[in-house]
């Protein structure tokens, strides 16, 4: 403990840094379970789409959803989703999949939706990038 305090005042800026970084990473985590956001993995998201006939939405920019997307993905970017919520109303009984690139933007697309009744909503943990390291397939349709 001695040199770890030695350490701290020898080198106090990357002392510093080690404790933000530490500090982003816990509320990385804890930031999803406080907001209410249940996170899937491309395994589970897979499940809910087969059995419970979830939807997915994608909130990814235009460009990024014209590269590839999961099949039948209805897409809404994240900025336009408070306009366009409406467009979801048929789904509100179903379950819905938020995701984007890595999952940090479907997050917040899950809030938005939780702020308008939407009860049953996930994000796709890792978000597309893990769908494609899991082997699982994209359309450009």
């Amino acid at each position: 403990m001695e040199q770890l305090l030695e350490f701290a005042s020898n080198h106090p800026i990357l002392s510093l840094a080690f404790v933000v970084i530490v500090g982003l990473l816990i509320w990385t985590f804890i930031a999803g379970a406080a907001q209410g956001v249940s996170k899937l993995s491309p395994g589970d998201a897979t499940r809910l789409i087969n059995h419970e006939d979830a939807v997915v939405l994608d909130v990814r920019v235009d460009g990024e959803f014209n590269r590839g997307h999961i099949l039948n993905a209805v897409h809404i970017p994240e900025k336009a989703l408070p306009e366009q919520v409406s467009k979801l109303d048929k789904f509100r009984d179903r379950p819905i999949i938020a995701t984007c690139r890595t999952g940090h933007r479907s997050a917040g697309a899950c809030q938005t939706l939780r702020k308008n009744g939407f009860q049953k909503v996930y994000t796709l943990n890792g978000g597309i990038l893990a769908w494609e390291n899991a082997n699982l397939p994209l359309t450009k349709k």
